[in-house]
This record gives structure tokens, C-alpha cells and sequence, in this order.
């Protein structure tokens, strides 16, 4: 069984910085692309950096210059580092892995989700 385990998170100040982490466990093939999303009270959920298995990066608007996303795929990791933070970053984060664990085919997996709370 796959298991997205997120760690970080917490309280920060506006403009300090905060981390996530998440691990992929379980029986697995290969994890293809690997992200974040946060959710909002009162908005959608919305993608936040994404990387694929090759390392290519995908940001949302947003959060462009202030998060940096990276992955270790020897340890099936993927990490946010989030700089000069807002307080409209304040959300749930949830880490995001499409993964194969069949022969058949792949499909995402979800962490059960950090809090993030930016306030002075």
C-alpha cells in the first residue's frame, strides 16, 4: 500500500520561511511527477509547484521567485521550501505523487495534509 507521509509546516511570520517535506512509502514501481497543492477556506484547491522525475519545475503564479521545489529520488522525496512568505499563503498543503504501483498503469496519491499558517 502507497503512503504519502508530509512533514514541516507550522507558523511563520510574514516574510520568514517554512519547509515541507513528503516521503512516498509502500510497494511502488516508479513516481512519476511529484507536487504540492494547498486548499484555502473559501477558495479551490490550487496547484502550487510540481517537478517531474527528470526535474523539471512548473510553478503557480503566485508563488513564483518565493518557493523552490525539489525532489530526491533515491530517497522518494519531495521537498518545498517556501521563502518570503504572505499571509494569503496561509492554506492546507497537501503533497501530491502519481505513482505506479501496478503493472497496469499509475495514479496520484495525497498526503493527509500540513497546515501553514502565515500571521504576525
Amino acid at each position: 500500500q502507497v503512503q504519502l507521509v508530509e512533514s514541516g509546516g507550522g507558523l511563520a511570520q510574514p516574510g520568514g520561511s517554512l519547509s515541507l517535506s513528503c516521503v512516498a512509502s509502500g510497494s511502488f514501481y516508479v513516481i512519476y511527477d511529484m507536487g504540492w497543492y494547498r486548499l484555502a477556506p473559501g477558495h479551490e484547491r490550487e496547484m502550487v509547484a510540481l517537478i517531474s522525475d527528470d526535474g523539471r519545475t512548473n510553478y503557480a503564479n503566485s508563488v513564483k521567485g518565493r518557493f523552490t521545489i525539489s525532489r530526491d529520488n533515491a530517497k522518494n522525496t519531495v521537498h518545498l521550501k517556501m521563502d518570503s512568505l504572505k499571509p494569503e499563503d496561509t492554506a492546507v498543503y497537501y503533497c501530491n505523487a502519481d505513482i505506479r504501483a501496478s503493472v497496469v498503469a499509475s495514479d496520484p496519491y495525497w498526503g493527509q495534509g500540513t497546515q501553514v499558517t502565515v500571521s504576525s
